[in-house]
């Protein structure tokens, strides 16, 4: 089993390397699948595991995540990157606690994202990044800071207040940059072309890999993409079986369920 500074360095140079995938899986089960089927590092969904515990996003403490990643880095031998929201509070000293309590966990990256109630202040936001990636480089280890700018999926779509933001990340120290709503590849382009960090880059429906990374995204994750696929395919053969006794929905094989767990 590679050591968490193992884990660290690998996660570390993934970044430095071709463009790739990072999905986010919600559970111990789904992190072991998706590294049966090849990915070389997960990523914590937030609300992915809100649902786990039977709750919408930003219903989770960072006791609870904290022992979510634990179980995670235990199941996986994979680089694990924490969903750690918010920092589990407006102040600097909780984005720095937040990462401490992901490292000690097992992760050896993490992300903090600048929404609280409301979108933080500019100036306030890079406070909080720079606690956060004081903390980590405290590690005995390589830890991986994404730096979020939520302004796209929070009311306001500015792509000049996106750039200026992350930018202000990235002199900050942040490694990573992440702007959650970005929808388009001239959107990405512009961003990827106005930082130098890698930027990671949310995946939807109507942009290829291709297209992400010919725009300059050199990290993708689904968030909690893959959660809502596996909810969706449970609640339509749950509803066949209720409206219509049909239990055919439940011939399912799964002969590389082992290949995928490592059994």
């Amino acid at each position: 089993m590679p050591s968490q500074a193992d884990k660290g360095a690998a996660f570390r140079a993934l970044h430095e390397g071709e463009p790739f995938v990072i999905p986010n899986p919600w559970d111990a089960g789904s992190a072991r699948v998706l590294e049966g089927l090849g990915f070389r590092a997960l990523a914590t969904t937030s609300s992915g595991f809100a649902y786990t515990l039977g709750r919408l996003d930003g219903q989770v403490t960072l006791d609870e995540v904290a022992e979510h990643v634990a179980l995670l880095t235990v199941a996986s031998d994979l680089p694990v990157s924490v969903d750690l929201e918010n920092g589990y509070g407006h102040d600097p000293e909780h984005t720095a606690t937040a990462i401490r309590r992901a490292a000690e966990a097992g992760a050896v990256g993490g992300s903090i994202e600048d929404f609280g109630d409301e979108l933080y202040a500019p100036d306030h936001a890079t406070e909080r990044v720079a606690a956060a990636v004081e903390a980590a480089r405290a590690l005995d280890f390589p830890f991986t800071l994404t730096a979020r700018a939520e302004n796209h999926i929070r009311g306001n779509p500015d792509l000049n207040d996106t750039i200026a933001r992350l930018q202000a990340y990235e002199a900050a120290g942040a490694d990573v940059l992440y702007a959650p709503g970005l929808r388009s590849a001239d959107d990405i382009r512009a961003v990827a072309q106005a930082v130098s960090k890698p930027l990671n880059v949310l995946a939807h429906a109507r942009l290829t890999m291709a297209e992400i990374v010919e725009a300059g995204g050199q990290r993708v994750s689904v968030g909690g993409g893959l959660t809502w696929v596996a909810v969706a395919g449970l609640a339509a053969a749950a509803e066949r079986i209720r409206d219509d006794g049909d239990f055919s929905v439940l011939d399912v094989r799964l002969p590389q369920l082992r290949e995928w767990l490592g059994e």
